[in-house]
Formats: structure tokens, sequence, C-alpha cells
């Protein structure tokens, strides 16, 4: 039996959407990744967030979320973790775009 997903985030449309804002919105969602990124620093360290980044990042930095290390960071986190997890900050993730008002903005965006 093959699997019907090509790439790890496309199993989850809660992942899907948050790559998908990343990548199309990369400037504007920067600072919310990194509060993203501070939370989970909050739970369990910046130096342990930083370990696990080094120990996953990519080599040659051809992704084009590589060019911006706070949104690689969120994206890397994000791919990495288990899927229970990864639903769970996804879920965080989409939650804090919305109190800020910024999903909702960007959806409107997308229908031009």
């Amino acid at each position: 039996m093959t699997h019907k997903y090509k790439r790890w985030y496309d199993y989850d449309p809660l992942l899907l959407e948050i790559i998908n804002l990343l990548k199309d919105y990369q400037s504007e969602l920067h600072s919310q990744a990194e509060i993203f990124l501070q939370k989970v620093e909050e739970k369990v360290s910046k130096e342990a967030l930083d370990r696990f980044y080094e120990m996953v990042k990519p080599y040659n930095g051809n992704r084009w979320y590589d060019k911006d290390p706070v949104i690689s960071k969120t994206v890397e986190l994000l791919r990495v973790v288990p899927q229970q997890i990864q639903k769970q900050a996804a879920d965080s993730f989409i939650q804090a775009l919305r109190e800020n008002g910024v999903v909702v903005e960007i959806a409107e965006n997308k229908k031009d």
C-alpha cells in the first residue's frame, strides 16, 4: 500500500495551511514565528531548542525556508516532533495568528 502523502506535512490540513502561509508570507509572519519559538523555548529552554536545531538544520540550505533562520527553525521544529505534538503546535500557531488577526488578513489577500 502506498501513501498518498508526498511531504511530511501533507497528512494534516492544518500543518499544510501553516506551511503554505509561512511560505507565501515569510516576512509578514516572521514576528509570529518568533513568538511561537519563544513559547516553545519557555517549555524546553532556548539552549535545548538551539541544540535541537543544530542537529536537524540542513547542510545545503536550498529549501525556501532556509533563507530565514526563524522561519527555518519553526518549520524544522514542526517537521521533526511527533505527530501528536505537531498537531498541538500547529493548532497553537494558528490560534496565535488568529488572535493577532493575521490569518484573516492573509486569507482575504489570497482571494485576490
